[in-house]
């Protein structure tokens, strides 16, 4: 199955109407849905190895989860959010699209599955993501935290658990601003 740019517009378009009218993406960001919000959590889907499982924490409105599942058919995601509206917003949203994307309400840290990889955007600073979803991460899986330019300074404040091993990634594709998310690799 391969998502075509209408589906993508579609997604963009539930962000300017539902995620504004819902709070889930404010009024100022309506002309800057594309550059700010899709566009930003693109290069985050090159890092995936193909077939992989993805659980997206925190996935309020589908960011980058849905951009993930969108960008990337050949994955298996998972959205993973607290709050009722925002979850009542990712299961209207993935049913339009007709995605297979699952869509769990809880915390991360009550999800018992685990996955090859989780993804996070805003969510929380890097010692406290790690210490909220290492349970989810399979042995040999990755933590991907898109993060902004303080990435480095984060990860240099950062202690991580035992078996792990961090690295930047800035990724830059073609007139999108460079991306940089952090991959913590559970190793064993």
């Amino acid at each position: 199955m391969t998502v075509s740019r209408e589906t993508f517009e579609r997604y963009a378009e539930t962000l300017r109407t539902k995620g504004i009218e819902r709070g889930l993406i404010g009024p100022a960001e309506a002309p800057r849905i594309w550059e700010r919000h899709i566009e930003n959590c693109i290069p985050l889907t090159t890092l995936f190895k193909e077939g992989a499982s993805v659980a997206d924490v925190g996935s309020g409105a589908g960011l980058p989860g849905l951009v993930i599942a969108l960008s990337r058919p050949d994955l298996t995601v998972t959205l993973i959010e607290p709050l009722q509206r925002r979850v009542d917003f990712l299961n209207e949203t993935v049913a339009d699209l007709k995605l297979p994307t699952k869509v769990i309400r809880g915390k991360a840290e009550s999800v018992k599955t685990t996955f090859d990889y989780v993804t996070a955007r805003a969510v929380a600073p890097l010692d406290r993501l790690i210490a909220s979803t290492w349970h989810l991460i399979k042995p040999g899986g990755s933590l991907l935290a898109m993060k902004g330019e303080s990435a480095q300074a984060e990860i240099d404040q950062t202690t991580l658990p035992k078996g792990a091993e961090c690295k930047l990634h800035e990724v830059k594709l073609g007139d999108i601003p460079i991306s940089r998310i952090v991959e913590v690799v559970k190793v064993r």
